[in-house]
């Protein structure tokens, strides 16, 4: 089960035969990760719910297959994400499943019945059908990502051939997203910043120049290659880099912001992070748009729910896109619930912290050895031209 608004695929087939029969009220139950508290992934508990639940005009019940895991969701659990009710509540903000139950004035959904779920509720409106070929873990991954970045590029940033933009966070969810709509578009050129293990994934994704943020200054890498600055600049970082982002435009140029993610820093709420970001914060005089003929956009899904065409309309074009074989979705790991709950998920980020630690211990080791060799080769050199001088 879900709260708030949520995004879903789902198939949509008959009932079996036409004879079976749904599962009594006193004998339904589910299984939901349910938010217990603000904190750690020791917050998340795995809880089975019992009773049907109870549908509503409109609504259609589904048995979930896979569910997707979000930044916002992390936020979320960190109590940063605005939209989500308090503890204790299950998270969520998109899945793909089947249809069980619809409400008696939904026509355009068809049932199969199963025993035993992990069930949702939610709006027609809300629910999209999978096209052919199309996994449930793709279909989870797909919704608030492809969505997200299709309406930024498209809609605020009406992308155009020959441009260029900046794209945060490469290598997570939009990011990726957006790489790919950008393909779609003949000879737009990608920066892209992520950690300098990720930039072999993002490069064959699409990014034109992947940055070290770690390492480099983004804006002086930036700056070299376009002295110009930007067309678009995708900010999900909020505080000191949105002013760098806004900086960077060029006049027509921007800036598209949609989230914070600079508040983030650890497991549990860091307030120092959240105070310099919300203290960072960007603001800008309109006289200064004016003047620099650039643009400022905010961008938030969960605000959008009730524009359901909108949100209709950009699913239908990034399906078409999914169908033609110009985008997909990149799963980079699932889990059971039991894992989530278990700590699964920490300890394969541990992991991935320490994989990265040893990538990074190794290029330095290399950097350090050819730096080694070039210092012989200087001496080398040094001495050969001393012979010839003596000579």
């Amino acid at each position: 089960t879900f709260s708030g608004s949520s995004i879903l695929f789902a198939k949509s087939e008959q009932t079996v035969d036409g004879e079976a029969k749904a599962p009594e009220e006193d004998t339904f139950s589910y299984r939901a990760l349910v938010l217990t508290g603000y904190g750690g992934y020791d917050k998340v508990k795995l809880q089975v719910k019992k009773g049907k639940p109870a549908l509503k005009s409109g609504e259609v019940m589904v048995r979930v297959k896979m569910c997707g895991l979000n930044f916002a969701d992390l936020m979320a659990r960190q109590g940063l994400y605005d939209r989500l009710p308090s503890p204790p509540v299950t998270p969520g903000m998109e899945c793909s499943g089947i249809i069980e139950a619809v409400a008696e004035d939904v026509t355009d959904r068809k049932v199969k019945i199963f025993i035993n779920i992990n069930t949702l509720v939610v709006a027609t409106t809300h629910t999209f059908l999978m096209p052919e070929g199309m996994s449930f873990e793709e279909a989870a991954a797909l919704p608030v990502n492809y969505i997200t970045a299709y309406l930024m590029l498209f809609d605020f940033g009406h992308l155009r051939p020959n441009q260029s933009l900046l794209i945060h966070m490469a290598a997570g969810g939009v990011g990726i997203a957006a790489t790919q709509l950008c393909k779609t578009v003949n000879d737009v050129t990608v920066f892209g910043t992520a950690s300098a293990s990720k930039h072999e994934v993002i490069s064959q994704g699409g990014v034109t120049h992947p940055i070290d943020y770690r390492t480099r200054d983004y804006v002086e890498e930036i700056r070299k290659i376009s002295p110009k600055g930007l067309d678009i600049v995708l900010d999900p970082l909020g505080g000191s880099d949105t002013h760098k982002g806004y900086n960077l435009l060029k006049p027509m140029g921007k800036l598209i912001s949609y989230g914070a993610a600079n508040m983030l820093a650890g497991q549990k709420k860091n307030l120092f992070a959240v105070a310099k970001t919300w203290y960072q914060q960007f603001s800008v005089h309109t006289l200064s748009l004016i003047q620099g003929n650039r643009s400022v956009c905010g961008f938030h899904l969960g605000y959008l729910d009730s524009e359901t065409e909108l949100i209709a309309q950009a699913m239908a074009a990034v399906v078409d896109l999914y169908r033609q074989g110009k985008i997909k979705p990149r799963i980079d790991s699932t889990y059971h619930l039991e894992q989530v709950s278990a700590g699964g998920v920490e300890r394969r980020g541990d992991k991935k912290k320490d994989d990265k630690k040893k990538d990074d211990a190794k290029k330095e080791e290399k950097k350090e050895k050819e730096e080694v060799k070039k210092d012989d080769k200087k001496a080398e050199e040094k001495k050969e031209e001393a012979k010839k001088e003596e000579n």
